[in-house]
């Protein structure tokens, strides 16, 4: 008969019986908003323009045991846009730009997650902008720190793709690459792997 232990048993035993201990992973499947961020960066005639968008909404799953697994959805509210001046916020929602009015939600979803080893993956989703759907592909390095999640990610998207900024703003006043950065904060949820058999 095969009797089988808890973790916080086993880990005790091993230093009785060499046994090995129980292996833990970190879930996360929760977002805190308030402490999460999504920045966008370009140039325009030259000088740096730095923004923000400031409502979104996440749902996440996240295990580091099997993070090809992952799944996340992002639903960001564009007339939140923040980009340093009212007058540009104003502009930014026009028909040109973002024409929120008619698209007023941007939504990414992620399709697949490659792992590339020491806390660093690759999600490739695809990203509506403005009725337009695009694959991407984001760079995101978790960060473990005190019981909580860091996930920042970062890519560069090409605003032509999407049809961002029409007309007269098509030319190079605004650079066609924008340099989209985020932070996602999430708590960690801890799980046991496999229990440990003793005593066959």
């Amino acid at each position: 008969m095969t009797r089988r232990f808890p973790c916080s048993i086993a880990l005790a035993m091993t230093f009785i019986m060499g046994a090995v201990p129980c292996t833990q992973a970190a879930e996360y499947t929760r977002v805190n908003p308030a402490a999460s961020k999504i920045s966008f960066t370009f140039n325009q005639m030259g000088s740096e323009v730095y923004g923000t968008f400031g409502r979104f909404e996440a749902s996440f799953e996240f295990d580091t045991a099997n993070p090809t697994a992952a799944r996340t959805r992002l639903v960001i509210d564009m007339a939140s846009i923040d980009a340093g001046s009212s007058d540009a916020n104003l502009e930014l929602q026009k028909p040109a730009w973002f024409n929120t009015p008619e698209f007023p939600r941007g939504v990414f979803e992620s399709t697949r997650v490659t792992d590339l080893g020491n806390n660093r993956y690759a999600v490739i989703g695809n990203l509506t902008i403005r009725g337009l759907t695009r694959e991407v592909q984001v760079q995101v390095e978790l960060k473990p720190e005190s019981g909580i999640g860091l996930f920042n990610g970062e890519f560069v998207l090409d605003r032509d793709l999407f049809r961002i900024g029409e007309g007269e703003w098509a030319d190079t006043v605004v650079s066609k690459d924008i340099d989209i950065k985020f932070r996602v904060v999430a708590p960690e949820h801890w799980t046991v792997g496999e229990t440990i058999d003793f005593l066959r």
